[in-house]
């Protein structure tokens, strides 16, 4: 078995056909599919089981998290190459087969991105790869922007994959390990990613493998649950992977990130017109306090984890740092929409 698609769905029924349909469609046909169910109470299972037979069910009791769900598909994937991929998407039919040949072609990358791209408008990006700010907060690169306007090489360099739908090989994860249980969803591929590069393996986006995501079906694009994990998560990978000289500067960062986003809120644009029509403003500041807290109180446990990435560690700080350098976000990028 050469590759190994984990997908991982909570009451996302009306997503499941449609991805479902377009593996089966696949050109590449060497390949499994395990779905974890976090719990669902929607039918998912049942209509799985009649649907779709060819896919293995992995059955959780309760909604355990994307990244949790994702290292119950993995305790159970023989494949050489694990790829994660959202409910919510649909795959282009030669989706695997050019994901597989780009990681193939290079033995040097650990991870490989696909090309995402807005289900609905499907010359719109979700994101070529992720890119990161100063204070860890990270987002898809390019995102909102018009795919026929930029231009890509077939393979080319990346920071790190968005998990939506991303490759990763075992021989990678067998050093780094897969994601941190602890995120539940949201930034744990980022800090898988950073681990990765930190162990000296690349990351590269195979553009010709294209999917179409239907972003933020699960979670809404500005609710206080997104909002809480995003903000209490972006610190913890920070701290995981990042030279000491750049988590020193993370409090002036987060600070300056802050004013950026409360003029945006006072413009109503970007995501600052997101938060003005979510509705009442407390539970959206409730919950960044909620967050602010949570990662303070996890530094003692975070530190541990950060011991253990360090022994897989290749690059040195500078090389580090260079490359977080090299593939920045600017504030204004992270938090505005491109309209």
């Amino acid at each position: 078995m050469r590759v190994s698609v984990i997908i991982v769905t909570w009451n996302g029924l009306e997503h499941l056909a449609t991805c479902l349909e377009s593996l089966a469609a696949q050109v590449f046909r060497d390949f499994e599919v395990l779905l974890v169910d976090n719990g669902s109470t929607d039918g998912s299972v049942p209509f799985v089981r009649e649907r779709f037979p060819w896919v293995e069910l992995i059955l959780l009791p309760d909604n355990a998290g994307f990244a949790a769900g994702n290292n119950a598909g993995f305790a159970r994937a023989r494949g050489e190459y694990i790829v994660t991929l959202n409910n919510d998407t649909a795959a282009d039919p030669g989706w695997l087969a050019e994901l597989v040949a780009v990681a193939d072609a290079r033995s040097d990358a650990g991870m490989v991105a696909s090309r995402i791209c807005d289900y609905m408008d499907r010359d719109r990006i979700d994101s070529l790869g992720v890119r990161i700010c100063r204070d860890g907060m990270s987002r898809g690169a390019y995102r909102l922007q018009r795919f026929s306007t930029v231009s890509v090489g077939r393979i080319e360099e990346i920071l790190l994959p968005s998990a939506c739908v991303a490759l990763y090989k075992r021989a990678m994860l067998d050093e780094t390990g897969f994601f941190d249980a602890d995120f539940f969803a949201y930034c744990e591929d980022t800090d898988l990613g950073l681990r990765g590069r930190l162990a000296g393996w690349g990351a590269v986006l195979a553009r010709d493998a294209v999917v179409y995501h239907k972003y933020s079906q699960t979670a809404g694009t500005f609710s206080p649950m997104k909002l809480y994990l995003v903000e209490r998560n972006h610190y913890w990978a920070a701290l995981k992977t990042f030279p000491p000289h750049l988590l020193f500067l993370i409090p002036f960062f987060t600070l300056l990130r802050f004013f950026v986003q409360a003029r945006l809120v006072l413009a109503g644009s970007g995501s600052g017109g997101e938060f003005r029509e979510s509705g009442s403003a407390f539970p959206l500041f409730l919950a960044i306090l909620r967050a602010l807290r949570d990662a303070i109180f996890g530094i003692p446990a975070v530190l541990v984890k950060r011991r253990e990435a360090m022994r897989t560690r290749r690059l040195a700080n500078r090389e580090l740092a260079r490359l977080l350098g090299k593939y920045r976000m600017r504030f204004r990028e992270l938090l505005d929409d491109g309209e």
